[in-house]
């Protein structure tokens, strides 16, 4: 069972990145998905979350309309574009696994039972 995150670089401000995440060892289609961060020094902090489906996406203030967050349950991967990057988007990206089996996700990162290495997305002139 694992999450294997790729994707990441360093980036000028206002480019564009897309993460990926493989998923391995359980139904990835049946889980809510999400994608959190963790700035040097600080906390790790949600970023954004989709249902099973893949109907239901939701993102933080900081990303909202920069981000896109999707999946595709056929391939077991789940993605984040990240467009008109800023400086302060660099950070570890995790793709982590939801451990609620029924109804909503949450954003509550320590909650998540299951989580990748992460990918460093550096963003700078």
């Amino acid at each position: 069972v694992q999450l294997q995150a790729s994707g990441g670089g360093l980036m000028q401000p206002g480019g564009s990145l897309r993460l990926s995440c493989a998923a391995s060892g359980f139904i990835f289609g049946s889980r809510w998905m999400h994608w959190a961060r963790q700035a040097p020094g600080k906390e790790l902090e949600w970023v954004s979350g989709i249902n099973p489906s893949g109907g239901s996406k939701f993102y933080a203030d900081s990303v909202k309309g920069r981000f896109t967050i999707s999946r595709d349950n056929a391939k077991n991967t789940l993605y984040l574009q990240m467009n008109n990057l800023k400086s302060e988007d660099t950070a570890r990206y995790y793709c982590a696994r939801d451990s609620r089996t029924t109804g909503w996700g949450t954003k509550e990162v320590n909650s998540y039972d299951l989580r990748g290495q992460g990918t460093l997305v550096t963003v700078s002139s």
